[in-house]
């Protein structure tokens, strides 16, 4: 699909998902402390915090190694995605101005992404808190060969839009994702949660959502990066 837009240099807007739409880095730190519990470990926020923005797999390795659990990763994997897909299948809250930010793109027309490294299941689990129909298009962890903080998850999102990445505007919760974003060569809002993010060339860092509207977004991506 080939996006046109007479308004200037945004051409698109490509949200994360855990820790900047939704707060579900509660979730998560429950689903680990829970599963590393059942490995016979013991789990903190700082072990969590090592895993923010990650993969799944790097997630599982990083217990199996933390624990010496005799126990093969696609079981702890599989743990931790079926209970943290109930989870959110239950409803998890949106962070302050995620709906209105989406609510906002959505009015002025401007095509969204969705780019998580969470699996599919989990977007698809998510998606009835955070509003499916925002979204031209999304892109699932497990859906491209590398992840965050690779630039595959976003460069794939734009290739699906149609869109040169340098006409994008990225928001990013943490240091993976922006590196993610800044790697694909987007413009990058970081909304820092669990991990600092310091600011940058390319980068515009904000406490909350609610500092993001579309005419904060156009003055970026008429930026030169």
């Amino acid at each position: 699909m080939r996006v046109h837009d007479a308004t200037g240099g945004l051409r698109a807007v490509l949200f994360d998902m855990d820790g900047l739409l939704i707060d579900s880095e509660r979730l998560w730190l429950e689903v680990e402390h829970e599963t590393v519990e059942w490995l016979g470990g013991v789990w903190s926020e700082e072990h969590q915090r090592n895993l923010v923005g990650g993969s799944l797999d790097v997630a599982v390795a990083y217990m199996l190694e933390l624990t010496g659990a005799d126990v093969p990763p696609a079981e702890v994997g599989r743990r931790l995605l079926d209970t943290m897909t109930g989870r959110l299948a239950l409803g998890v809250p949106l962070m302050p101005g995620a709906k209105e930010l989406l609510t906002e793109v959505s009015a002025a027309g401007i095509p969204a992404a969705l780019v998580s490294s969470s699996h599919r299941g989990l977007i698809e689990a998510a998606l009835g808190s955070i509003g499916g129909d925002h979204f031209a298009t999304t892109v699932a962890g497990d859906e491209v060969t590398r992840t965050k903080p690779h630039p595959e998850p976003y460069l794939t999102a734009a290739g699906r839009l149609g869109v040169e990445p340098r006409h994008c505007v990225v928001l990013e919760d943490s240091p993976n994702g922006v590196a993610a974003a800044q790697a694909a060569g987007a413009h990058v809002v970081a909304v820092p949660h669990v991990l600092p993010v310091e600011p940058a060339p390319g980068r515009t860092v904000v406490a909350s959502l609610t500092e993001v509207d579309v005419p904060l977004l156009r003055s970026l991506a008429g930026k030169t990066l």
